[in-house]
Parts: C-alpha cells; structure tokens; sequence
C-alpha cells in the first residue's frame, strides 16, 4: 500500500464531510439536544406545578377530616353535614373543583373507603397525597383501638431507616465513600455513547461507500488507486471525522452546561464538593472489638458552612471524585478507534457488494447482531460486572468495546484490558484483510444483488 495514496484519500473523504451542511447541523445540534434531554427532567417539574384546587370533604367516618391538612395545591372544605350526592350534583354552585367522600367507619375491619368526584382527574401528585393522609388516618385509628399505652410511639420506635454505606478501597487500603447508583448510571451511558458512535460512523463508510459505487466515482478512483487504499482511506478519514466531531460535541456541549448553570445557578457549590477531601473518622463494632478507619468525604466551602449539603449529593460526589477518570478516558478512546476501525471495514466490504442500502439489510444483518448483543449485555452489565456473561461478552472481540467500557467504572485488573485491546486489535487485522479482498472485488460488480454465498466466493478467488 502506498502511504502517500492514503494520505490523500484520508484528506478528501476527511474535507468532503467537514464541508458539508449536514456536519455543520449534527455538530451543533447534537450537544443542543444531549444538553436538552439532560436539563428537561428539571424544567419539566419547575413547570408542572399543578394549580391549587378546593376539595370540599364529605367525611362521615369523622377519623379522616382531621388528617386532611392544607397545603400550597389542596385547600380541603368541610361538608360533612351535607350529603355526598347533594354535592357532585352541585359542584359549581358550590365553587369547588371536587368532592371527597369517606364513607361511615366499618368497625369490623376498621378501614374506610374514599372516592373523588371531579369534572377533570385530579393529578397523580394529589391524589396520592389525599390517598397518604386518609392512610394515616386509618393506622391511626387501628392503633388507638388496640389501647395499648404508647402503642404509636413504638411502632415509631421499632421502624428502621437505616441505609446501606458502601465504601471502596484503593491499593493502600484506603477506604472512600461509594454510591452504587453512580456506578450503574456511567456504565450504562458509557455503553450506550460507545455503541452509537461505532453504529453511526461505521454506517457512514457504508453510505460512502454505496454512493461512490452507485455513481460510477469508484470507476475513476479505482483506475488511480489501489481498492484496499481506497477501502482504508476511507474507513480512516471517517474516523478522524468522528473524532473531530466528538471533540467539538464535548466543548459545546460544556460551553451549553456552563451557560444553562449560570442562567439557572446551582444550589450546591459543586467546586466544593469535587475539591480536596476532609477526613473523617469512622468507628465500627466488630467481634474483634472497634475498628477505626479513614474515610475521604468532599470538603464544604466556607460557602456551605451555614446550608445543610444533602448526604446523598455529598456520596454521589464523593463517588466520582475516586471513578478511574484516566482509566475511563483512555479505554474510551481505545475502544471506540479498535471498535470502529472492526466494524467499519466489515461494512466497507457490505457496501462494496451491493448497490443501494435496501439490498444491504440482509448483509447487514450477521453484522450487527453482535454488536447489538454488546449493547443489551452493557446495560445490565451493572448487575454483575464481572460476572461470566459480562467477562466473555468483554474479551469476545466483536462485543468487547461496549461491554468492556461498562465494566472499566466498576474497577478491571489490567491484564484483562490488556487481553481484550490484543484480541481486539488482531480481530480487526483479520477482518480489514478479509474485507479488503471482499471490496477488490465487490467495489466493480454492477447488475447483479450479491448474498453472502457471493462474498465468499470472492474470498477464496483472492
């Protein structure tokens, strides 16, 4: 191969996407909507605030009224001494947005029932906050009828809320705050990033490739070219595409987060929370006696001194301060240029065979199984990551570069990187020069729909 030739391949299919609108538009369009779909949970409930109604209350258990208190949404109106139909037949003239009956207290089973009456449905928020209180209305009557002194007290008393703390020790021993939930939620975006971008650009070198066939260019780029020059070209330059792509996405889209917090501001400092640890002592009983240990938790700013920091934010933070950045950022990049430069060349040779992207669906298929099956295997790869599905599904080269990549938050030992990048990277050896005698012969066959019976016939005339 002619280094030279390649060089000026790369740098054509490199300039002819950059140029074009439709990169322009995906480049900025993508952070909008990623930055969007992260920021819309916390619009939508600023603006779901449902508006305040009046409930008038037909109580004739006479246990429930009590419970029912006002808030900043509900406003409850005592009618109890009307009946029930009067009301809902009534309720404009009445001026209320609904009606509450409780039905005559059934002694036997000490329980109630309740039903609204209202022109639209309530929303979810309110009625299970009617629901909660009429509830606790009940619990309270069934434990008043017990007449046991303080029955409530203890019952409150015997109640646990205790919550499991995760700790995670480093090489030293050294013990820092985890939270699984954190864990869970980068392993399954870094999955789902990995397995978008290598579809979404590995199907670009497709289309590329399609298009020039289809338009008789490769008839001309072939008689000054070697096919294999142009098949790596290709696959390369698109990739410098998507890098460059990716870059510009991570700068806008931090440029777009810095904007939103500055407009909407932050309660918490979040610098704060990711800066120096403070140390804090922990002290646990076991059947060896107390154990002291060391704990890192995120230092609070002189700013934070007088507000109360939320545990959870505090744990959360704490957990990705001590996730394996350097780990997570170089296997990012390994596996997504191994995974693409896979994936690609085994679509270049699919598109070198066909003409249109209709006749490529049944090519395709073999290829993309795998690739899916790395995808559903990433997003429960939370559950066990190392257990055996997940550890195969990270060494088997073809769904190594998702499943890999949901394990690497979750801690991997080096040499099991370090076999799967090797077994990935001479996959991929294998398959580019596979492909590369699949596309000699397959970028020239015109007039005829080639199968996988055709592909290899062309594998072994080579």
């Amino acid at each position: 191969m002619n280094l030279r030739t390649i060089n000026i391949i790369i740098r054509r299919e490199y300039l002819n996407r950059v140029r074009k609108k439709s990169f322009l538009i995906i480049t900025f369009l993508v952070p909008i909507l990623f930055v969007g779909i992260a920021i819309l949970p916390t619009l939508i409930m600023m603006g779901t605030k449902e508006s305040s109604k009046d409930i008038a209350v037909v109580d004739k258990s006479g246990i429930v009224l009590p419970y029912l208190e006002d808030t900043e949404t509900i406003h409850y109106i005592d009618f109890s001494m009307l009946n029930v139909d009067s009301v809902k037949n009534y309720i404009h003239d009445f001026g209320v947005d609904a009606v509450l009956s409780i039905s005559e207290l059934d002694e036997e089973n000490k329980t109630v029932t309740a039903e609204t009456f209202s022109e639209k449905p309530l929303g979810v928020d309110m009625t299970e906050n009617i629901n909660r209180r009429i509830n606790d209305a009940i619990e309270q009557y069934r434990i008043d009828s017990y007449n046991i002194e303080n029955l409530g007290a203890i019952m409150s008393d015997v109640k646990s809320h205790e919550r499991l703390k995760s700790y995670t020790l480093d090489k030293e021993g050294k013990e820092s705050v985890s939270e699984s939930g954190v864990y869970m939620a980068i392993s399954m975006i870094l999955g789902m990033i990995l397995y978008m971008f290598i579809a979404l650009f590995s199907g670009m070198v497709m289309s590329s490739v399609i298009e020039e066939k289809s338009s008789r260019v490769v008839e001309v780029l072939i008689s000054s070219v070697k096919a294999i020059e142009l098949m790596f070209g290709k696959i390369i330059g698109v990739a410098l595409v998507a890098l460059t792509q990716f870059l510009l996405w991570i700068v806008l889209g931090g440029v777009l987060l810095g904007i939103f917090g500055s407009v909407f501001g932050s309660k918490l400092d979040l610098q704060s929370l990711m800066s120096d640890p403070v140390t804090a002592t922990v002290v646990e009983s076991s059947g060896m006696g107390e154990l002291t240990a060391t704990v890192d938790l995120p230092a609070a700013s002189d700013s934070l001194a007088t507000t109360a920091v939320p545990e959870e934010a505090k744990v959360i933070f704490s957990t990705i301060r001590h996730l394996p950045m350097g780990q997570i950022v170089i296997g990012f990049l390994l596996y997504f240029i191994l995974g693409y430069l896979l994936y690609a060349s085994l679509f270049a040779a699919i598109g070198s065979a066909v003409e249109n992207e209709g006749d490529s669906q049944q090519l395709q298929l073999p290829v993309t199984i795998p690739l899916l099956l790395g995808f559903f295997i990433a997003l429960y790869a939370y559950k066990a990551p190392d257990s055996a599905l997940v550890f195969w599904g990270s060494m088997i080269p073809f769904t190594s570069p998702i499943v890999m990549l949901a394990r690497i938050p979750f801690g991997v030992p080096v040499w099991e990187l370090a076999v799967s990048l090797v077994v990935l990277f001479l996959t991929f050896v294998l398959c580019a020069y596979l492909s590369a005698k699949i596309y000699k012969v397959g970028i020239l066959m015109f007039g005829k729909k080639s199968s996988w019976k055709d592909l290899w016939k062309w594998l072994k005339q080579n």
